[in-house]
């Protein structure tokens, strides 16, 4: 079992930087893969960020150069660092984790681009 909780989402201009946390309720290590999605209203839920625990990070094109994802593993936390904010940014960001062929997900964190 895996248990995902974000933070750090709110109201930003564009433009404007915010980092989102997600606290993992074990070792980072042996999870297969961790990720971070968004859910904008009206649409699908789709990838931002993934880390494979033997690969590299992929980013979708839309955040490339803009958003980072890392991880503390002391702190069983992993971020998501996004700068330069669009308006098509706003969205419910989630935190995901793959372990055992499970998903996980946790409940989500708001991020608003408005001016």
């Amino acid at each position: 079992q895996v248990q995902l909780v974000e933070s750090g989402g709110g109201l930003v201009q564009p433009g404007e930087s915010l980092r989102l946390s997600c606290a993992v309720s074990r070792s980072l290590f042996g999870i297969e893969t961790m990720g971070w999605y968004r859910q904008a209203p009206g649409k699908q839920r789709e990838m931002v960020a993934m880390s494979k625990r033997y690969g590299s990070r992929i980013y979708a094109d839309s955040v490339k150069g803009r958003f980072t994802m890392s991880r503390d593993n002391v702190k069983n936390t992993v971020y998501l660092e996004m700068n330069s904010l669009k308006f098509e940014d706003t969205a419910v960001y989630f935190c995901y984790a793959e372990l055992q062929q499970t998903n996980y997900w946790g409940q989500g964190t708001q991020v608003t681009v408005s001016s």
